[in-house]
């Protein structure tokens, strides 16, 4: 998964935002929680906590009962908490097909409050080393039109970033949510498809650790090669999820580059 930059710098464009003192409060995924144990997580009631997000998982089987894992599960919903429209309703729609619900406005974290959460019961310590969420990626066939999607909720576009490092060329677009940044990538930055014919889907998870070498002694083979990130002063690594019982990508990173 294409790792965050930094996104201090704002497109000319830019405009005030809400998104400073939103959260992600909640993430739906259909998973198994022994899977997500399995991958160094303290799950507690079927729930993850990272911050000021909760990952809920809703059981899924790892693996049904006709032998064959199950593909497609992912992310299912999320909730967004300090966002709502200009007449100050809150949004209980589709972000451009991403099944979304919102919760009044709440005190959250900002970006420069990034580090390891203290022990506390709401937010038990991870083996894995895990402690705050640092950005969801989200696939669109049209960069503009899921941006786009997010403007009814005061969230502006920080930065468009365009590059092949990771492949075939692509554009990525920045969004804060509190401490947490959504990360929009696509090949194209217009589309004919409304989200009818092709919706935006969530891609990963990358999620910041106290130290990935330490992480990556608990995976063992299940963690990928850590290398540099885009973003100066981090790195980052990939689970192998799938071989753990995962449905979501998910990436690894600290700040010891």
């Amino acid at each position: 998964m294409p790792p965050a930059v930094d996104t201090a710098s704002t497109s000319e464009s830019a405009r005030p935002e809400a998104g400073g003192g939103a959260a992600i409060a909640e993430i739906l995924v259909a998973d198994d929680p022994v899977a997500w144990t399995a991958a160094g997580f303290t799950v507690v009631d079927g729930v993850v906590r990272l911050g000021p997000t909760a990952i809920r998982l809703t059981g899924e089987p790892t693996v049904p009962a006709d032998g064959n894992p199950r593909r497609g599960r992912g992310i299912r919903a999320w909730t967004l908490s300090g966002l709502t429209r200009p007449d100050g309703d809150a949004l209980d729609a589709p972000i451009d097909g991403l099944p979304t619900a919102t919760l009044p406005p709440t005190t959250v974290p900002t970006a420069a409050d990034s580090g390891p959460v203290e022990a506390d019961p709401a937010n038990p310590a991870h083996p894995n080393g895990s402690h705050l969420l640092d950005h969801v990626v989200v696939t669109t066939p049209g960069l503009d039109r899921t941006t786009a999607a997010f403007a009814p909720l005061g969230l502006g576009v920080r930065r468009i970033r365009e590059t092949d490092t990771y492949g075939a060329p692509m554009f990525q677009a920045f969004l804060r949510l509190g401490p947490t940044l959504v990360e929009v990538i696509s090949g194209d930055r217009t589309t004919d498809l409304t989200a009818a014919d092709a919706r935006a889907r969530w891609f990963g998870l990358a999620i910041q650790v106290d130290d990935l070498d330490a992480t990556a002694t608990l995976l063992g083979e299940h963690l990928g090669r850590i290398k540099a990130a885009v973003q100066d002063g981090q790195r980052i690594a990939t689970l192998r999820h799938e071989a753990l019982g995962l449905s979501v990508a998910v990436a690894f990173m600290d700040g010891r580059g």
